[in-house]
């Protein structure tokens, strides 16, 4: 079966840059910036600092993604790691829980905050609606441009890295030689609004893991790479490195018009009302488009990778309906059954997204804090769920692998490991045991009906 349904060798050094920079820059530094320095207390210092932490951890473990990278190539990155160190079992685990939680939530979730700045663009409530009928266009529209054309889908995701990247190097670079030359930036960097509630650093970095994340899904493409062993380490280490830098600029340029307080007040309409000051109305209209064309390209990256994620498993003969999921349609080299199972589940997530969380009074006392079982803010708990999923396997990496250096196998890792650590108690600190033991239930019983299927399809074998 495998070798029936190889997929082709495709896409380049680019693409895979691309795939990193492309899905880790998106929506969430738009939309998180603003809930980073809320948590932070509106110090622009400590909102650096988060950033700076978060990019941290995401280059140490891209860098031991990095050398699993040289060595293992197979279909899914992170599902053949962990295969390799592990064994089928938990190779398995991983990979359902990217089909069933990771992928489709972070899809979902991007195709959402998409429609909500195409509902701002219009003039129309941003959680509204309009932005429910956005985001099922835009759903449907990328999958289907995924099944039909997987090459104009990797043009699509070349083009959109680089148009996304244009607002916020030239905001970064515009606003940052304003605000040194009135004095604003410093002045931001010695702001705090509020500092009798603590630093918020840990609830922070909990929180601005969104706008990093989506690195490791690129490794989903690593069986379509023609050189996958070069250049998919390449694209992990330097495109991580890329996004830490320039996040940290552009949130230090918004200062340049604009005190911390009214970055807080404004919302999610700050990069509108911050392009505008510096640049004027009208271009701050366009660069709302330049966000959506960087969001969707984001959603993009995700949805591609959803859609293999049950074809990766299937080709292993496990999940549900494997030799369907890893059937390949001859007409146009994908697996359309995979494809259309990734759209169904990123169906779910869109309705938990738009419903259950965004929708306040269905789901909220009045505090602010989530009472519903699945009314936690998916994007940031998944995230770190897949944190805490790493660390068996930089745990055998300094067990079994005696080929590697010293570097490799001990001080790479066991940073790795300590930064995952971290990630686990800073949603402790934001989400509380609560909503913490909320989701760990619901999470063991969609992981335990992945189990039963694995165990279902090997009775039948």
């Amino acid at each position: 079966m495998e070798k029936e349904n190889r997929m082709e060798k495709r896409y380049g050094l680019p693409t895979a840059l691309s795939m990193v920079v492309g899905i880790v820059i998106g929506s969430g530094i738009f939309f998180k910036a603003v809930k980073l320095l809320k948590l932070t207390n509106g110090s622009m210092k400590n909102a650096l600092l988060v950033i700076g932490m978060v990019g941290a951890i995401c280059i140490v473990c891209s860098l031991f993604f990095a050398n699993m990278g040289r060595e293992y190539v197979r279909c899914n990155g992170l599902v053949d790691y962990a295969e390799a160190l592990i064994g089928e079992k938990y190779a398995y685990f991983i990979g359902w829980f990217m089909a069933i939680f990771y992928n489709p939530i972070i899809g979902s979730t991007l195709c959402y905050i998409s429609a909500s700045y195409v509902s701002l663009l219009l003039g129309k409530e941003m959680y509204g609606s309009t932005t429910l009928g956005f985001s099922i266009l835009f759903l449907s529209g990328l999958t289907v441009l995924n099944m039909l054309s997987p090459k104009l889908a990797g043009k699509f995701q070349v083009s959109t890295a680089v148009i996304k990247c244009i607002p916020l190097v030239l905001m970064s670079i515009v606003g940052i030689i304003i605000g040194v030359s009135n004095g604003n930036c410093a002045a931001a960097l010695d702001h705090m609004i509020d500092s009798s509630n603590g630093s918020g650093i840990l609830e922070g970095v909990c929180a601005f893991a969104f706008s990093y994340e989506g690195w490791i899904a690129s490794a989903a493409i690593n069986s379509e790479l023609k050189n996958a062993k070069r250049d998919l380490p390449l694209a992990l280490v330097f495109g991580c490195i890329f996004c830490t830098l320039l996040y940290m600029a552009y949130v230090l340029s918004m200062s340049a018009t604009l005190t911390t307080e009214q970055i807080v007040a404004a919302g999610d309409s700050l990069p509108a009302l911050a392009f505008g000051n510096v640049f004027g109305n009208l271009f701050s209209s366009i660069i709302l488009v330049f966000i959506i064309i960087s969001c969707l390209g984001t959603a993009n990256g995700m949805i591609l990778c959803t859609m293999r994620s049950l074809y990766s498993l299937g080709i292993r003969g496990l999940g549900p309906a494997p030799k369907a999921m890893a059937d390949i349609d001859k007409d146009t080299g994908m697996p359309l059954k995979s494809c259309i199972a990734g759209l169904g589940l990123m169906g779910f997530w869109l309705f938990q997204t738009s419903t259950l969380f965004f929708q306040g009074p269905l789901v909220f006392n009045g505090t602010g804090n989530p009472e519903w079982l699945l009314a936690w803010e998916a994007d940031e708990i998944c995230i770190i769920t897949l944190y805490a999923l790493y660390v068996p396997m930089f745990i055998l990496v300094m067990l079994k692998k005696k080929e590697y250096n010293f570097i490799q196998r001990y001080v790479i890792p066991c940073l790795a490991l300590i930064s995952s650590l971290f990630m686990c108690y800073c949603c402790y600190v934001s989400y509380g045991f609560n909503q913490v033991v909320y989701y760990l239930i619901f999470f063991a019983i969609v992981m335990a009906i992945g189990m039963y299927l694995m165990n279902s399809e090997k009775r039948k074998s």
